[in-house]
């Protein structure tokens, strides 16, 4: 996480986030990527080299460190297979600003819809969110603090005592133990808040409301940039207004440590350090891109702006400036990892600039009922494992044989050759259709232990299988 050093460890070519990256080898990388993702070694490699050289680039001279560009990757491979969630949690090792966006949203300049440079403004926003974030994290203390000295000044509103002109000794030592007194109290008062024996009092408090009235605007696709800007626009033009509430303790204290919050951020560090960690560490996942890759000379129907988006697509990926509402954003540095099926087209159908912008390409391949097996079992969020926790919540123990788990991923690659292969997703509708009898008796079967064998599986899901037409529509 960020250490609140910002923008000047970034100019000195590194920073906590770096440091903390300086750790992860290309090797150690991929073993945290195995422990989420099956199989799709190639892949991992190639996105472990990519985040280590973006680690690189910062130790490198500075007058070189600007000359190196990210080598952004193309997955290619079915529906299923773990290329987002490759994306995804390298995003969340190195702690970068994430965002994943579908290629066929957006739509060319002067068509309805959204146009490219919108990903680079939801990133910018996402950057925000995450500095935000750690600034309220590291300030919390300080913030908790003053909210519970303006708590106790509400719980205990106390007159200071004024010391009379030509006070006689005797005065002056009265007023002195009356502010011992007050004080005692408050310190008693502040024993009794942190251990909540004042819960269940109301206080009232002051809360801001919001200047700007709540209308509704129904605004094109592609134009929700231009909402927000006139609410920021028209928020500086009304006076803030504050409303009295009578709210419980607990809900009091949290308020008021919202509120201190806003205050102890600077919105100015926030801004500079978003930026340049969006500018430096931002990860872009475009998903589907095959849908805008034009297969053949035909253009018609819903092809018309599918080449206008590549094009628009084109500096974007090659580095580009974009206005938000936060500052110019450069994208030279942001790193892009598209995917898509390309099964029915192919990556040399895309215009060849941006085949350029892409120079690594990584397929991934379809996965095998042996790969079922290891995606039911093996990863830290395996499907097994989440069905097991969430009815324990309910006082029942969920107990998968291996030859259960086995006969799952041999229905599951049944299926998948029998109908579309979606890969790992199909494990999802199988689960949730085996056991949909157990989930929906669960809260009355409270210190059951449920077996889930082979045979109970083929019981309940042989004959949907069987039917192909049944397991179209079901599985």
């Amino acid at each position: 996480m960020d250490d609140g050093r910002g923008l000047e460890t970034y100019q000195k070519g590194g920073s906590s986030t770096a440091g903390a990256m300086e750790a992860f080898t290309p090797r150690k990388i991929v073993q945290e990527l195995d422990k989420f993702v099956i199989g799709q070694d190639n892949a991992k490699r190639m996105v472990a080299i990519a985040l280590r050289n973006r680690w690189r680039r910062r130790q490198v001279p500075e007058e070189l460190r600007d000359e190196i560009a990210p080598k952004n990757i193309i997955m290619i491979g079915p529906t299923g297979v773990g290329k987002t969630e490759i994306a995804r949690r390298l995003a969340k090792l190195a702690q970068s600003p994430f965002l994943k966006v579908e290629a066929s949203k957006f739509t060319e300049v002067g068509y309805v819809g959204r146009d490219v440079e919108s990903m680079i403004r939801d990133l910018m926003e996402i950057g925000i969110s995450m500095v935000r974030a750690e600034e309220h994290e590291t300030l919390r203390a300080k913030a908790e603090e003053h909210a519970e000295e303006h708590l106790l000044d509400i719980l205990l509103p106390m007159r200071s005592p004024r010391k009379p002109r030509n006070a006689q000794p005797r005065q002056t030592q009265e007023l002195t133990d009356e502010m011992d007194v007050a004080q005692r109290t408050r310190e008693k008062f502040r024993k009794m808040l942190r251990n909540g024996k004042l819960n269940d009092r109301e206080v009232e408090i002051e809360t801001q409301v919001s200047p700007i009235p709540v209308v509704e605007v129904f605004s094109p696709a592609g134009m929700e940039e231009m909402d927000i800007n006139l609410k920021d626009m028209f928020s500086g033009l009304f006076p803030t207004k504050t409303k009295r509430r009578r709210v419980k303790v607990p809900e009091a204290m949290q308020m008021l440590v919202q509120e201190e919050l806003s205050r102890l951020v600077d919105p100015d560090k926030v801004n500079k350090m978003a930026r340049d960690r969006v500018e430096q560490m931002g990860i872009i996942f475009v998903d589907e891109l095959d849908k805008i890759a034009s297969a053949g000379a035909s253009h018609l129907g819903p092809d018309v702006s599918r080449e206008g988006v590549q094009r628009d697509l084109l500096p974007i990926i090659e580095g580009s400036t974009v206005n938000t509402k936060h500052g110019v954003v450069r994208t030279d540095h942001i790193l892009f990892v598209a995917a898509g099926a390309f099964h029915v087209t192919k990556p040399s159908d895309l215009i060849p600039e941006l085949q350029g912008r892409f120079p690594l390409r990584a397929e991934l391949s379809a996965l095998t009922r042996e790969d079922f097996v290891r995606i039911l079992t093996e990863p830290k969020n395996a499907l097994v494992k989440q069905y097991e926790e969430l009815l324990k919540t309910e006082g029942v123990t969920l107990e998968f044989a291996v030859e259960a788990v086995a006969e799952i991923a041999a229905l599951a690659e049944e299926v998948n050759e029998k109908a579309e292969n979606i890969g790992a997703r199909r494990l999802h509708t199988i689960m949730e259709k085996l056991l949909e009898e157990i989930s929906f008796q669960a809260p009355d079967m409270n210190g059951v232990t449920v077996k889930v064998t082979a045979q109970m599986v083929r019981e309940r899901l042989q004959d949907i299988v069987a039917s192909q037409d049944l397991s179209r529509y079901i599985l």
